[in-house]
């Protein structure tokens, strides 16, 4: 049948099994928002209040689900917009399909009004992207798009789409969803290779990052733990894939992880490194990381391997398949001076916890707060961030009882991200989904609770309020001697009443009791968003911490 350009994107879109997407029209986008109307009872469109919220939805929803997430705005600073949002995506591989429009190809290259060269400006942040010159041409650049974005290492990609191709006209025939394109199976020599390492290691030390947890590998990495005597680590992207409660898991190491992480990690003499790029952020000094161990790689971009830690055995590929016959040729073993050694480190790290609260200068502590959101929180609650000091915390403290219940910005470390991934999640699973932020990132992206105030999205924001931007604050304390250039905040922004005015429920606590209470009432509540403006200390820190430059040997655990 005959559609028009923007037509058949939208038929496209829904014959790859889209059902939301998020955006904001425009000018040069009018014609793909009329073909959205013609189909809304198949698509669901949510008008955001600003395109970069549109994009970090549609990431929300990616990394909730595993979907690729849709978003779309106009040309020009529509599509500048969606940058941040884009490059978010990118760093932290996730799967997503960003759509503009532009003016018509016979205006490209003459400075037409909110013309922008935007495959050009966003080509360094995509696995791939578009420019659709002609309409016969459309929706298999669509499909494309599409089997990038999910297959090998994840990631967004983008289509702009002229005018004039979006009102042309074309034969559609609806095609199935693409599959994944099937990435190439390691090696039996460095398989081997592997399973020696494996079997000689006497202080063995599972280490999963973002690409073992969007694999859904937790069970099948507790299976190998149990067998080989291991004890297990995430980095932040890892976190979700295995269950707090669970004894073997250690949580978070590196600059802000867990002291018994991080410590096991350099003592441990193998490092089996799954879905893991060995970031700064993690490793710390790398000329003094794991200098004891023999590492194992398994990833599935070659870049990936050798790029910031040698390792002695890389394995490019399909993770699972590799991971799956590297366990089947494991030897059970038991390990009792290992499990001594790290019982010892857990031992340590309770202690600086407890040390750390006892210095607490008001009645509401981090710690505290999040004691209060694992006992209330629902099974299968989404937890979302912002960036900073509650970012840190909430990977320190949430007991995750399930995969992809995380959804934080990692590699990029964008703040303001986290109300529209927030509403992004939300949308895509239905559950329970609690947005942890700051006074400083909430301000970057508070517009955004129109968009769920509009479309009743329960999303309960827990601002943790302590009037400074704490992370740099942290630095500036323990490198910069105490001088808070522009760290501390002093605005008079009540955000109780800015709640209010957006037509969202919003609470003020300033204690455990307090807190507690709005916190049951705001995860009952079904009709929109709930605010929980929650004063903290401002100079409380996030500890332990490696200081920049330094190694785990420079660990800080007090103040």
């Amino acid at each position: 049948m005959k559609l028009t350009g923007a037509e058949i994107l939208v038929r496209t879109l829904i014959e790859q099994g889209v059902t939301d997407v998020f955006g904001y029209p425009g000018g040069q986008a009018i014609n793909i928002y009329d073909a959205l109307y013609k189909y809304s009872d198949e698509i669901t469109h949510y008008l955001t209040a600003h395109e970069q919220g549109a994009a970090h939805a549609a990431d929300g929803y990616s990394r909730a689900t595993g979907k690729v997430g849709v978003c779309i705005a106009t040309s020009g600073p529509g599509a500048t917009n969606l940058v941040t949002g884009i490059a978010t995506a990118m760093l932290d591989s996730i799967p997503m399909v960003a759509i503009t429009g532009n003016v018509p190809s016979s205006l490209i290259g003459k400075d037409s009004f909110q013309e922008i060269d935007i495959t050009g400006i966003t080509l360094p942040i995509t696995k791939h992207n578009y420019f659709v010159h002609r309409i016969e041409d459309l929706a298999d650049s669509i499909r494309e798009a599409f089997q990038i974005a999910k297959s090998g290492r994840p990631g967004p990609v983008l289509i702009d789409i002229p005018k004039d191709v979006q009102t042309a006209t074309y034969d559609y025939e609806m095609q199935s969803v693409v599959e994944k394109i099937p990435l190439p199976l390691a090696k039996q020599t460095q398989i081997d290779e592997a399973i020696a390492l494996l079997n000689a290691a006497e202080r063995p030390y599972i280490y999963i990052g973002g690409g073992a947890a969007g694999l859904g590998m937790g069970e099948a990495v507790k299976e190998l733990a149990e067998r080989i005597d291991a004890y297990i680590g995430c980095t932040f992207m890892g976190l979700s894939a295995i269950n707090v409660d669970y004894d073997r898991f250690l949580g978070m190491q590196g600059m802000h992880g867990h002291y018994a992480s991080s410590m096991a990690q350099k003592n441990a003499d193998l490092i089996f490194a799954i879905g893991v790029r060995f970031s700064d952020r993690a490793t710390g000094n790398v000329s003094k990381y794991a200098k004891g161990a023999k590492i194992i790689q398994l990833d599935p971009d070659f870049a990936e391997i050798n790029k910031n830690v040698r390792v002695d055995v890389g394995i490019i590929g399909d993770v699972f398949d590799s991971f799956t016959r590297i366990a089947a040729g494991a030897i059970k073993r038991v390990h009792p001076a290992w499990r001594e050694t790290v019982e010892a480190l857990r031992a340590d790290e309770e202690r600086f916890t407890a040390e750390a609260e006892a210095e607490s200068r008001v009645p509401l502590t981090p710690k505290q707060v999040f004691d209060i959101i694992n006992a209330q929180k629902p099974a299968n609650t989404v937890i979302a961030t912002d960036v900073g000091q509650h970012q840190m915390w909430t990977a320190q403290y949430v007991k995750f009882d399930n995969t992809r219940r995380f959804v934080s910005s990692g590699g990029l470390g964008t703040m303001g991200f986290g109300l529209g991934a927030a509403i992004g999640a939300q949308v895509a699973t239905g559950d329970c989904t609690v947005l942890i932020t700051g006074d400083g990132s909430f301000g970057m992206n508070l517009n955004e609770l129109a968009t769920a105030v509009t479309y009743h999205i329960p999303v309960v924001i827990v601002l943790m309020n302590n009037g400074v931007l704490g992370m740099v604050r942290q630095w500036q304390t323990l490198f910069f001697d105490k001088r808070y250039s522009n760290t501390v905040l002093d605005r008079k922004t009540d955000f109780v009443k800015l709640a209010e005015a957006f037509g969202a429920t919003a609470y003020r606590v300033g204690t455990p009791e307090e807190f507690a209470a709005a916190f049951a009432a705001a995860v009952g509540q079904t009709d929109g968003p709930v605010v929980i403006d929650t004063a903290i200390d401002g100079d409380a820190f996030v500890l332990p911490m490696l200081p920049p430059g330094g190694s785990v040997d420079d660990i800080i655990v007090r103040k």
